[in-house]
């Protein structure tokens, strides 16, 4: 009875490419009693492995926090196995506002103490005492009224790359260190303004609405289904979205576009950017935000030091992470010694840091123009397929194509398709199909040489 994921993220990538059918990305959540988590979680994954499956789960005592992408096909064979669950029966589905095939590479069902780590050690506290749920356009409104104060509840790499206009966003790594620094921030308004919170799908709001009514305070309101359900119900009701930039997402596109603001800064040189990436340096990971001109002259990494470690050979770069213990050293989202213009940003509270020049020792600079990024590949005829999102490119242009898994791929193009025709010229809007010699994959970007 196979009970755990068994296949490469690589491999999985492929499979679902091979399958060539649309997958949708979806997040719900259920506070509910759970007197057996390890069996539900079994049950769970003997349930979803068969449907194709693949997401990130998180069951306790306390619930279900599920975060997962499946085959549009099998939506309904899906929800039928969440129906046979009372406390999730009907139980909203968040669907994405973007969607992408590779959003989720493995199912991993997790059995852990909470679904929301709140640091919380309080027996009479009573996590379904909630504050009052608003959709979209209550939001708005009490958003407009001058007695509330509003609150992001979400964590500071979050917050800085889109959020609600005038909210207050806590300079914070994790949910746990919010909830004191806003109790004791807002303890002398527990009577006389309204609490209003929001996050990403609206689990963290439910449990901090029901700790601050157990604090004391007594108009609480949080956002219903989060930022994720917001957006949904502005664009199908012509509602004006309050919430501004983009919405950061736990899979690998780390955020989705709400609004065309740009309200965050790339933190190695400050140009306007909201981009999130992880650095190259597999030893490092760090999160932090770098725009395309800095992607080129640092490659992809947040230091020198990274860049010196990702041009080894692959099994040095091995040798060297064997047997560190990087921990939260590593993953410390956005906060580091090395991110120049944050830190500078932040301690002097001016634009004056510019990203270092780094000396290449391997090829020359290429001088390259941005045109578009990849949207899929089909492996038996080896033809990849972008679409171009800025400028153009024609038959006899030399093109490089840049990915994580990918490299740099320089080739020349000989002939292509344009919107499923053969053409001479793409430009901005049009889809192009062209053979490869190498498999693409979505996060892959198109340059012009």
């Amino acid at each position: 009875m196979q009970l755990y994921n068994t296949l490469s993220a690589e491999e999985r990538a492929i499979m679902i490419d091979d399958a060539g059918k649309q997958r949708l990305t979806l997040s719900f959540y259920a506070y509910a009693q759970i007197q057996d988590p390890t069996q539900f979680r079994n049950d769970l994954f003997l349930a979803w492995n068969p449907l194709e499956v693949l997401g990130r789960i998180y069951v306790a005592n306390e619930g279900i926090n599920a975060q997962l992408s499946l085959p549009a096909d099998n939506f309904y064979a899906f929800k039928d196995t969440i129906d046979t669950y009372d406390f999730m029966k009907g139980i909203r589905l968040n669907i994405a506002v973007e969607q992408d095939d590779h959003s989720f590479l493995k199912l991993t069902v997790k059995v852990r103490d909470k679904i929301v780590a709140d640091g919380l050690v309080d027996e009479t506290f009573d996590v379904t005492n909630i504050g009052i749920h608003l959709k979209a356009k209550e939001f708005n409104d009490l958003l407009e009224d001058p007695n509330t104060i509003v609150v992001d509840m979400r964590n500071h790499y979050e917050s800085e790359i889109g959020h609600f206009t005038n909210a207050i966003k806590p300079d914070v790594d994790t949910f746990r260190e919010s909830l004191p620094i806003i109790e004791n921030q807002l303890a002398a308004h527990k009577e006389d303004k309204n609490l209003l919170m929001y996050c990403t799908g609206g689990i963290r709001c439910e449990k901090a609405s029901a700790y601050f009514k157990h604090k004391g305070f007594d108009n609480v309101y949080q956002l219903e289904g989060g930022i994720i359900e917001y957006t949904r119900q502005v664009k199908e009701e012509g509602l004006q979205s309050k919430f501004i930039g983009k919405n950061f997402v736990f899979d690998h596109r780390l955020g989705e576009r709400i609004t065309d603001d740009i309200v965050s800064q790339c933190h190695q040189c400050g140009k306007s950017c909201d981009v999130h990436t992880n650095c190259l340096n597999e030893g490092c990971h760090l999160l932090f935000i770098q725009c395309e001109e800095c992607a080129q002259i640092m490659e992809g990494c947040c230091s020198q030091d990274c860049i010196d470690v990702v041009r080894l050979p692959e099994e040095e770069q091995k040798a060297i992470r064997r047997g560190i213990k990087n921990g939260n050293k590593i993953f410390k989202k956005g906060k580091s010694d090395v991110l120049t213009f944050k830190n500078n940003l932040e301690s002097l509270g001016t634009f004056v840091a510019v990203v270092p020049k780094v000396a290449s020792t391997k090829e020359p600079k290429i001088t390259k123009q941005y045109i578009g990024k990849g949207t899929h590949f089909y492996p038996k005829p080896s033809i990849g397929q972008f679409l171009i999102e800025e400028n153009e490119i024609k038959t006899g242009d030399t093109i490089l194509i840049i990915g994580a898994t990918t490299g740099k791929q320089k080739l020349i193009i000989e002939e292509m398709l344009v919107n499923d025709a053969t053409a001479e010229k793409a430009v901005a809007g049009d889809t192009c199909t062209f053979k490869l010699p190498f498999r693409i994959r979505l996060s892959d970007k198109l340059y012009k040489i």
